[in-house]
């Protein structure tokens, strides 16, 4: 059997293909763009399509891995995730390469869902919440270490390099997986729910206040920080003349606030309550997104815009984990369900935002800083009207 600590590493590893997959090519937009002939608007659309992926991808690999168990579907999708990167790094076109990316992403959330599966199926033997607190560490450091790494891929051998890089990833996650990883949910456990009854349960939620409520708020406040990760590559490098290489700090810095505050967003809700916290980091977050669109409008130096995004970002790292547990614990009978509509929701927001930007684009910072304060106030409006 895999000792705790390797298996918490490789879990780590599944959950971090996203925040992998989303953040290591941001460095290479503009040479993406160029290179394929699609400009700004169509980068932009690549990473739309992943978010659209991942949106979908979980509400088929959530039941899928209840039917079948865990290692099956877990080794299909590494293997298309891998396949699918071995293709976006030979893209001849931009329409090819955002064909692929919806692929990659479909294949490889296969990874994060399981992932969280497979703790709830140890927690009868292992400590699931320190091993969730391990995953969640590692999908915390991704998003710092992938844009570093990514800048100086592309720097030295070019973007195709990075989706060559994913894929031995990819590769190596199969290999580990086949090696590390036993079946954690037997025959018995498996459910044989028809495909209706799941359905009755994802209409059950879309129509319940207090789910929505918080959902919608966390869907709508996570597709401003998509918005921000479509967005920065070209505010930071082609308006700023931030150097790709070095755009990875800045974009890690966000993370690190991000990781920083969500340290604390467990001390702060036991002691004012997590509704209470919920909704102030709402409300914060909707006032960094209106500052930051009246900050780009007037021009102000690039260092108090970006000081307004980390803002936004770091805020993030209390109302996420708090709309999670405010989203699933009124549905202990179903939390598995939930969860995965929850991430459904986050990432379609995180699409609507990716497209939101690519429509809006002209040459300017101001798509960017539009998005984020719209999605900041459709959270902070959501919550309110939607309130259990």
């Amino acid at each position: 059997m895999t000792s705790p600590g390797r298996l918490a590493a490789l879990l780590g590893l599944l959950a971090a293909f996203g925040p992998l997959s989303i953040d290591m090519y941001l460095p290479a937009f503009p040479e993406i763009g160029a290179s394929l002939g699609g400009g700004v608007e169509g980068v932009q659309l690549t990473l739309a399509a992943y978010f659209i992926g991942m949106a979908a991808g979980q509400l088929l690999h959530g039941p899928l891995s209840d039917r079948l168990g865990r290692r099956r579907p877990l080794f299909a999708g590494l293997i298309v995730y891998t396949i699918a990167s071995i293709a976006c790094a030979l893209a001849t076109s931009m329409e090819a390469l955002i064909a692929l990316r919806l692929l990659q992403a479909l294949a490889g959330c296969a990874g994060m869902v399981i992932s969280r599966a497979v703790v709830r199926d140890v927690s009868d033997r292992l400590d699931p919440v320190r091993l969730m607190g391990r995953l969640m560490l590692v999908m915390g450091v991704a998003p710092i270490l992938a844009p570093v790494i990514g800048g100086y891929v592309a720097a030295w051998f070019g973007w195709r390099a990075i989706f060559w890089l994913l894929a031995a990833i990819g590769l190596a996650a199969l290999l580990l997986c086949a090696t590390m990883l036993h079946e954690t949910l037997p025959e018995e456990r498996r459910r044989r729910a028809p495909l209706l009854a799941v359905l009755r349960s994802y209409g059950g939620l879309l129509t319940d206040r207090r789910f929505m409520g918080a959902a919608l708020a966390s869907g709508f406040a996570i597709g401003g920080m998509f918005a921000y990760i479509a967005g920065s590559p070209f505010v930071f490098i082609t308006l700023n003349g931030v150097h790709p290489a070095h755009y990875g700090w800045l974009f890690g810095g966000a993370a690190a606030g991000f990781i920083l505050l969500s340290q604390v967003s467990a001390r702060l809700a036991t002691r004012f309550g997590r509704e209470r916290v919920f909704n102030a980091a709402i409300a914060a977050i909707a006032a960094c997104g209106v500052t930051l669109l009246a900050l780009t409008a007037l021009h102000a130096p690039f260092a108090a815009q970006y000081a307004m995004v980390f803002l936004y970002v770091s805020l993030l790292g209390i109302a996420l984990p708090l709309g999670t547990i405010i989203t699933i614990t009124p549905f202990p009978h179903m939390a598995g369900t939930a969860s995965a509509l929850v991430g459904t929701l986050q990432f379609g927001m995180g699409a609507l935002a990716g497209a939101t930007l690519s429509a809006l684009h002209n040459g300017t910072a101001l798509p960017m800083a539009i998005t984020i304060a719209l999605a900041g106030s459709a959270a902070l409006a959501a919550r309110t009207l939607l309130r259990g």
